[in-house]
């Protein structure tokens, strides 16, 4: 069944961006024409995407008025503890709106078409992407064992074997994968709410349930943490997309 239905993780507070996280959300910095956040709808929908749901927390004004401008297509969900829960507290707080099979990207992301594509068109009904190694800093490494994932980190020391790759923040959720980490993330919240989806809920789950990845060669794609990412952004990963795109 094609799924019809994409998560925007949008509630952090973009503190390492500094003034500019003070100012607006970060999928709302704008490399051309648009908000970033903006241009990946776009791709999305002509993905066939039709309904777009964006969890919200900081400055959520800002994705409240982007809905407006695409009716029928966005629904804001807001997280009245973004700023003190993780992402995966965010991906709870959408639960009632999710019973199919889902895309969940992050915000502050700018990436080829190629990706959604090469997520949607892969052959089990999970799959977390992964990309070749940019050295773009903040990099999250994935550990693989066949074709499922293991283990994640930021730092390399704390994996047992060489990265396969590391992520780029699209993946396809399976209900059957979602319930999996609802549950997880249901038993860690009594003890803190600051929990991530992919460090924590998938490499839980991926210990007894199959987490599938892919690894694009050559994509181009980066986050947007920090200043040095908005940089490299805006002078070398956004231009060649651009160009791929066209």
């Amino acid at each position: 069944m094609a799924v019809t239905t994409a998560v925007i993780l949008a509630a952090g507070m973009g503190t390492r961006l500094k003034e500019f996280g003070k100012l607006a959300p970060k999928g709302f910095l704008q490399l051309g024409n648009i908000p970033i956040v903006e241009e990946s709808i776009i791709k999305l929908l002509a993905c066939n995407i039709q309904r777009i749901i964006i969890i919200t927390g900081h400055l959520s004004e800002f994705y409240q008025q982007l809905q407006k401008r695409y009716p029928q297509k966005i629904f804001t969900v807001h997280n009245p503890e973004y700023a003190q829960s993780g992402s995966m507290y965010s991906l709870h707080c959408a639960h009632h709106w999710l019973d199919d099979d889902f895309l969940l990207l992050e915000s502050d992301l700018i990436y080829e078409k190629r990706a959604l594509e090469i997520v949607l068109n892969f052959p089990k009904d999970n799959v977390i992407l992964l990309s070749e190694p940019t050295n773009a800093g903040d990099e999250v490494y994935v550990e693989t064992n066949g074709t499922t994932i293991v283990a994640m980190s930021k730092n390399l020391s704390q994996l047992s074997q060489a990265p396969s790759g590391e992520l780029v923040g699209i993946s396809l959720i399976s209900q059957a994968l979602f319930q999996q980490m609802l549950q997880y993330a249901k038993n860690s919240f009594h003890s803190t709410l600051k929990i991530d989806y992919e460090t924590d809920a998938l490499v839980r789950v991926a210990q007894i349930y199959p987490v599938y990845y892919t690894v694009a060669s050559n994509l181009l794609w980066t986050e947007i943490d920090d200043e040095y990412h908005l940089s490299r952004a805006k002078n070398q990963i956004y231009p060649a997309i651009l160009r791929q795109d066209r």
